[in-house]
């Protein structure tokens, strides 16, 4: 039988039968983790690869806010990608991707050839990131989706809860080049996975259509331009000057403008001619769901918290209290295994209870986390570590409240063809969330050290000045988490599950 026959949908299904729909997800999950590794695990070389290269805080924490900001913007990308050339092409360019830039980044000499390395990898992670959504809302009967949500989300939290622990080994052993190396066995996996079980068909079964609509270049370039703005005009609000600063954040909102107004007449224009145009990158019709609207609120104030402490909290048990890398990573190893044990637990809760509840309690938990980091003293040295892992256990519990059940509850309401756009939706702006979270952090942390009158250096006898310009970034954060309960108890309203194609 011919290639497309064998590896279509249809042909897939009756090999496998009805475990292929697990096998499918167990396939994206590999994928997904490794674009998780990559974007987590770097955090923890930030130190070492500042000294390396001699760079400032604001130039060093680019390295993480440069992915995230090609990963958020190539998350739009993802819908018209996977109808035009399917799932596996599209999955498997990313994965060779992914893989490319971590060969490339470990073997870099210079800081600008690093940077380049990953802005490829976020871009291959963006497109990455909403397929298992989709494919959970799509191929997962109602009543499975919150047990298949908990199984992906077990599995995907074990590459951030190992990656800090191997990876700081690592560091300390081989240096920070050992880092980049960690995602080439998983994307090697990923690759022989997918050639058995992901199928070259687009979501529902369709065929790809290599010859559709095109890619909304426009608005590809005015959402890159609005992150960049955004990025560096946060930058620019401490570390540069206020015209600048202002200029730059002026020139977000105004691109937020015209994105919003050519999505709006690109969506017009493609209804009057559906044969010829281009489909609108965001379609902004589907904020008329008001469950979607408000999960994308959440979604981005959860992205800012969760990106934010994810940056943070590496430096501070650094750079605030003194540990080694490989000491961070032994304290996070913990909380990343409750994380998991958490999510499969909850992923069978979100099947029978409301959204809304299980995402309230989520940021609760996460908001005292934050909040609690104050109890941290430097001057009472025994209860530093012990305190340490029961905080980001706490917060880590909490996320596994939030991960199954946000995306699966936000897009329950939404029409099966508006999935992957719904699916591509969130992930972006949880991601537009978390790439402002690492630049506001940073910004933040920069702004109370100076009031404090101390450097970031982990040397001299200013260490209680460092650790309060710490906790209050940490209390910055528990702010924000409670301002997104707001939303998060508007997910309440019942809506009609799409049934899976």
């Amino acid at each position: 039988m011919a290639e497309p026959a064998d590896h279509s949908l249809p042909a897939l299904r009756a090999r496998y039968g009805e475990r292929f729909r697990w096998l499918l997800l167990l396939s994206v999950m590999v994928g997904t983790m490794a674009a998780i590794m990559s974007s987590t695990v770097i955090n923890v070389a930030i130190p070492e690869m500042s000294h390396h290269f001699t760079l400032g805080q604001e130039r060093a924490q680019w390295v993480t806010s440069g992915f995230m900001a090609a990963m958020t913007v190539s998350m739009l990308t993802t819908p018209w990608l996977l109808a035009r050339y399917g799932y596996r092409r599209t999955y498997t360019g990313c994965m060779w991707l992914l893989m490319a830039g971590g060969v490339a980044g470990g073997f870099a000499n210079d800081y600008p050839l690093v940077l380049a390395a990953r802005v490829a990898e976020g871009l291959a992670a963006g497109v990455v990131q909403p397929i298992p959504a989709i494919i959970i809302l799509r191929a997962f009967q109602p009543h499975e989706q919150g047990r298949a949500s908990g199984i992906f989300g077990m599995g995907v939290v074990l590459a951030p809860a190992l990656g800090p622990s191997i990876g700081g080994l690592l560091v300390d052993a081989f240096g920070w080049r050992s880092i980049f190396f960690m995602v080439v066995p998983f994307c090697i996996a990923s690759l022989w996975l997918a050639r058995r079980f992901v199928p070259t068909t687009s979501p529902g079964g369709e065929a790809a259509n290599p010859q559709g609509a095109g890619l909304d270049w426009r608005g590809l370039l005015l959402a890159a331009a609005g992150t960049l703005c955004l990025l560096n005009g946060l930058v620019e609000l401490h570390g540069g000057t206020a015209t600048t600063a202002t200029l730059l954040l002026g020139g977000a909102a105004l691109t937020l403008v015209a994105f919003v107004a050519l999505q709006r007449r690109t969506l017009k224009a493609r209804l009057r001619h559906p044969d010829q145009g281009v489909d609108p990158l965001m379609n902004l019709s589907l904020f008329k769901d008001r469950r979607f609207a408000m999960g994308s609120i959440v979604a981005f104030i959860y992205g800012i918290a969760l990106f934010g402490s994810t940056y943070l909290l590496p430096v501070y048990m650094q750079s605030g209290l003194g540990l080694s890398a490989s000491h961070v990573g032994t304290i996070l190893l913990p909380a990343g295994l409750v994380l998991a044990v958490t999510i499969a637990w909850v992923g069978r809760l979100a099947d029978r209870q409301p959204t809304h509840r299980l995402v309230s309690i989520g940021l609760v938990l996460l908001a005292a986390s934050f909040a609690l980091m104050v109890t941290i003293a430097p001057g009472r040295p025994a209860q530093i570590i012990p305190l340490l892992v029961v905080w980001a256990i706490l917060g880590r519990i909490g996320l596994g409240f939030i991960l199954p059940s946000l995306n699966i509850g936000a897009m329950r309401g939404l029409e099966r063809g508006h999935i992957p756009q719904g699916a591509s939706v969130i992930n972006f702006l949880r991601m537009l969330g978390g790439a402002a979270g690492v630049s506001l952090c940073g910004i933040v942390l920069e702004w109370r050290l100076a009031v404090h009158g101390v450097q970031l250096a982990t040397s001299g006898t200013d260490a209680s000045a460092r650790v309060a310009a710490f906790d209050e970034t940490f209390l910055m954060l528990a702010a924000i988490c409670a301002l997104a309960l707001t939303a998060a108890l508007k997910l309440r309203d019942a809506t009609t599950p799409p049934q899976p194609q």
